[in-house]
């Protein structure tokens, strides 16, 4: 079983790092691709103000030579959903679960651990450089793939955009999880009542031990519980009332 998590845009480099270790090959073809991009194309793909683009510009010249900080990945994604999670004085039972179940589908490194030492940098895959002549989802959609092959349980915590890197048959395999609040008799989501509930239940999971979908069912958590007249075979709905 794997719980399957996004990145996330916020970083917090407020931690103590580690020099990096040498890329994989996938990961290095990505680096070197945007590393030689200059600072216009760089802000034609992000989309943002130049200083920041000169950030980023900063982050792929340290890769590139080697010369980055590393974080454990989910203490240097800081977004929203995040910062909702438990990442500090965890037990062993926790920190065992951690590592077993939980992944960060990343656009610059594949499917990780969230523990896996990571580089700042911003990537998505709605950017629409190619590498070695593909877009990002096609370039990593086998490893996607293959990394997910083994687990009969795969628990989606995934936006859209996480999940199509994945084959049709991988996606058909996922349980996802949707976030609902009750305000005036009304059902409502939203970006951020997805993104905190998604933190929020992933405490739960590792606190619980979740393995099944039976458990994930049984959990309440921050006011969410389980609707099964909202849900479907692999969409279950949680509403906070």
């Amino acid at each position: 079983m794997k719980i399957l998590l996004p990145t996330a845009k916020e970083l917090n480099t407020d931690l103590p790092g580690y020099q990096m270790e040498a890329l994989d090959e996938r990961t290095e073809a990505i680096v070197q691709t945007l590393s030689f991009l200059s600072s216009t194309d760089l802000q034609r793909h992000y989309k943002i103000k130049p200083e920041a683009v000169e950030q980023e510009a900063d982050h792929w010249s340290r890769l590139a030579k080697g010369q980055a900080q590393s974080y454990p990945a989910w203490q240097l994604f800081d977004g929203l959903m995040y910062r909702q999670m438990k990442r500090e004085n965890l037990s062993d039972g926790q920190i065992r679960y951690l590592n077993e179940h939980v992944f960060i589908t990343s656009a610059l490194y594949g499917v990780i651990n969230v523990f896996e030492p990571i580089a700042p940098h911003r990537l998505d895959f709605l950017m629409g450089f190619k590498v070695n002549g593909q877009s990002l989802k096609n370039y990593w959609h086998e490893q996607y793939d293959q990394a997910v092959a083994e687990d009969d349980l795969l628990i989606s915590l995934l936006s859209n955009e996480f999940e199509t890197v994945f084959s049709k048959t991988t996606q058909e395999k996922m349980v996802k999880l949707i976030f609902m609040e009750e305000r005036d008799g009304q059902l409502k989501t939203h970006s951020t009542i997805s993104k905190k509930a998604r933190g929020r239940c992933l405490n739960a999971l590792v606190d619980n031990q979740v393995t099944t979908v039976s458990d994930i069912k049984s959990l309440v958590f921050e006011g969410f519980r389980y609707q099964a007249d909202l849900s479907k075979e692999k969409e279950l709905v949680f509403v906070k009332k």
